[in-house]
């Protein structure tokens, strides 16, 4: 007979698709969890609305925000090192805000229905979001620049004094 399992044990099945708490309690998943959900409030609404020519810019920041939601949760950004992620979220964050910002003034300006209202208001919130996220991993970027420019004019002495060496 087979014992019944603990109840704390991982269970195979839909529980496995789910992003482990630890990532859902980070700050870069709330916010990509936050970016994810108000891309969507603000597609539906788009699509709702007179304002339906804006619902594009959402649904592929919706997208791509759940695709880095999935690739950070789990842990891709660790298995691919070829692509510089920080670099990669800190252009889709800059990009997103200010393209939040531009649709949500002219939704809010242009169009006269709630839903293209609400799609504004949120969009305006979204870019707050992803001021915040681009900020952070702003910070990040610098860091990462500044550990690597401290080693980078050791290698380049040791480069020149060899050439050096080779001249002589």
């Amino acid at each position: 007979m087979e014992e019944p399992e603990p109840a704390g044990a991982a269970q195979p099945g839909l529980r496995s698709l789910l992003p482990p708490r630890e990532f859902l309690g980070s700050r870069k998943g709330q916010l990509l969890l936050a970016e994810s959900v108000l891309s969507f409030i603000i597609f539906i609404c788009y699509i709702a609305s007179l304002a339906a020519s804006f619902m594009m810019a959402p649904l592929l920041e919706f997208l791509l925000a759940l695709f880095l939601f999935y690739a950070y949760a789990s842990k891709l950004n660790e298995k691919f090192k070829g692509l510089y992620w920080p670099l990669t979220d800190f252009l889709r964050c800059v990009t997103a805000a200010i393209i939040y910002f531009a649709i949500s003034i002219a939704a809010v300006s242009k169009y006269n229905d709630g839903a293209s209202k609400a799609a504004g208001v949120f969009g305006f919130v979204a870019t707050i979001v992803f001021a915040i996220d681009f900020y952070i991993t702003f910070n990040d970027l610098v860091s990462f620049l500044k550990q690597g420019s401290s080693d980078a004019p050791e290698g380049h002495k040791s480069e020149d004094e060899n050439s050096d060496s080779d001249s002589d």
